[in-house]
């Protein structure tokens, strides 16, 4: 069932009222704490990677930030929508989409902050749409909350992550891992040293 989109001042209005629920929760310190800590674990060579320059120490705070307000401005589209998970997940820039599955991966804690904010979070890759450029219906969300322009740096759009993709894909195979690293053909054998003399 096809649901049209809620107007962005709705969508900026009700996500004022979720992000500052969110962002004065108990454990929000811990949230964001955990989080970064995330890639240090898992990372992929997608979504930071096209980031120029990119630095965990300097840019996973501003990221954080940033996917803290996309699952604000997601959810309030799913509370607007009456619960339509399809239109509620909405084009997002591939570093922010990430930064998003790092904070969910803190499940335990996600999952008691939804149930004392009464809060449902919404995040499904099915429903994805990998298709974000600046201006789309996300950035003027974004505005409508009062957050300006988004940060170009992680704001991404689709045919700019394309062509740095390419640029990647290349450095990629020039150490043995296939596109997207999803495949490489490192044994990690370490040659015997050379016995002197």
């Amino acid at each position: 069932m096809t649901v049209t989109a809620p107007a962005p001042e709705d969508v900026g209005h009700r996500t004022t009222e979720i992000i500052r629920q969110i962002r004065n929760y108990l454990e929000f310190p811990r949230l964001k704490e955990a989080t970064l800590l995330y890639p240090e674990c898992w990372a992929t060579f997608t979504g930071y990677p096209i980031i120029a320059e990119w630095d965990l120490t300097l840019d996973g705070p501003p990221l954080f930030d940033e996917a803290i307000r996309v699952l604000a401005l997601k959810t309030a589209v799913f509370t607007l929508t009456g619960g339509n998970e399809s239109t509620a997940e909405l084009a997002v820039a591939a570093p922010v989409d990430e930064m998003v599955h790092a904070v969910l991966a803190q499940h335990t804690l996600i999952s008691r902050m939804q149930r004392s904010l009464a809060l449902e979070l919404v995040h499904m890759t099915d429903q994805e749409q990998f298709d974000y450029e600046p201006g789309c219906y996300t950035d003027a969300c974004y505005q409508a909350a009062g957050w300006g322009e988004p940060n170009r740096r992680y704001w991404i759009g689709a045919q700019e992550t394309t062509r740095r993709h390419t640029i990647l894909n290349g450095l990629y195979a020039s150490v043995g891992i296939n596109p997207g690293g999803r495949a490489h053909r490192i044994t990690f054998d370490v040659p015997e040293p050379a016995l002197p003399g």
